[in-house]
């Protein structure tokens, strides 16, 4: 008789239920996947224009010859020669309550009207002209016009050859002379006042060959 064969011990294989939980288990503590987003590119940032700004009120307004300094804030354009030219300025609006300088600094010569919006110095004249300084204006300089409406800051002494007026925001430091002086309830003047005589302009005379020759 032949000897018996030992049986090989089958282990049982795990139950396909403890899998699933074993791996249930197993995604409960699998970190959480962050949503997806879409994500829009970001444009890039602007550029200013740098001849693109708002522009501050002209300092004066008028017809006038000027020599002195310029101090600029803003943009040029034009041309300047030897023979002439054109230049434009435009000026930034200024920002803060910063002491004000003065826009113009040097002497001011004009034959018919000026007004002044802004902070001048230095000297104003005009045989026959007339000046009118806004309320908003500060003029530290000395005035020598024919006619002188003031409405603002002045600090400097005023020569009007006919007349002088004075608004009721007007601030004068300084002395006064002219032949005509109007003061309006408000204004300020710290100073001297001196009446002066109109003084009147004399006729041009002409040669006694162009008299002949109109005649002719």
């Amino acid at each position: 008789m032949p000897p018996a064969k030992v049986a090989r011990k089958i282990e049982p294989s795990a139950h396909p239920i403890d899998r699933a939980v074993f791996s249930i288990q197993r995604s409960a503590f699998a970190p959480a996947k962050a949503p997806l987003h879409a994500v829009t590119p970001k444009s890039p940032p602007r550029r200013e224009n740098p001849f693109q700004f708002p522009v501050r009120t002209p300092v004066i307004i008028g017809e006038a010859t000027y020599c002195g300094l310029l101090p600029v804030d803003g943009c040029l354009s034009g041309q300047l020669n030897g023979e002439g030219g054109g230049l434009t300025i435009k000026q930034r609006t200024r920002k803060g309550t910063s002491a004000s300088r003065p826009e113009l600094d040097g002497e001011i010569c004009f034959k018919d009207m000026v007004r002044v919006n802004g902070h001048i110095a230095g000297r104003v004249c005009s045989e026959k002209g007339t000046l009118i300084v806004s309320e908003l204006a500060i003029v530290d300089a000395c005035i020598d016009v024919a006619i002188a409406v003031i409405n603002g800051t002045v600090n400097g002494d005023v020569i009007g050859r006919v007349r002088v007026e004075l608004g009721r925001c007007a601030v004068i430091n300084g002395n006064i002379s002219s032949p005509s002086l109007a003061i309006k309830l408000g204004a300020v003047f710290q100073g001297q006042c001196r009446m002066t005589q109109i003084t009147k302009v004399a006729p041009r005379r002409e040669s006694h060959e162009q008299q002949c020759f109109e005649f002719e």
